[in-house]
């Protein structure tokens, strides 16, 4: 095995797609649909313009998202998953089926966070 910096897979995986927006972009591109730059922040949620072009340059240059320029005027630009970002998107299945499962307690748990922040 190569020398490499991580002691785990998970830490390679969080290494990768660490943080809160990463995610959510594989998620919202992993149904095999090409997205422009608005429909992935309108489908993300509240991350600004700033945040979610810093997340997907990151992601396309570390091979998991695909950028689509159709060299048009006005631009268009697409994304899409490469098959390294669907093969990941791949092991997201199970982790949605516990998230849809358990939502209300999360809910719970986050509601009790944000008392305990105030």
């Amino acid at each position: 095995m190569k020398d490499v910096p991580f002691n785990c897979g998970m830490e390679a995986v969080l290494d990768l797609i660490g943080g809160k927006w990463k995610l959510l972009i594989v998620y919202h591109l992993m149904h095999g649909e090409q997205l422009r730059f608005s429909e992935l922040r309108r489908l993300v949620g509240n991350v600004s313009e700033k945040m979610l072009s810093q997340q997907l340059k990151e992601m396309t240059c570390d091979g998991l998202v695909r950028r689509i320029d159709f060299r048009t005027v006005p631009p268009h630009v697409e994304y899409a998953l490469t098959s390294f970002g669907k093969n990941l998107a791949k092991t997201f299945q199970p982790l949605c089926a516990w998230g849809s499962e358990n939502m209300e307690e999360i809910a719970a748990i986050s509601s009790a966070r944000a008392i305990r922040k105030a």
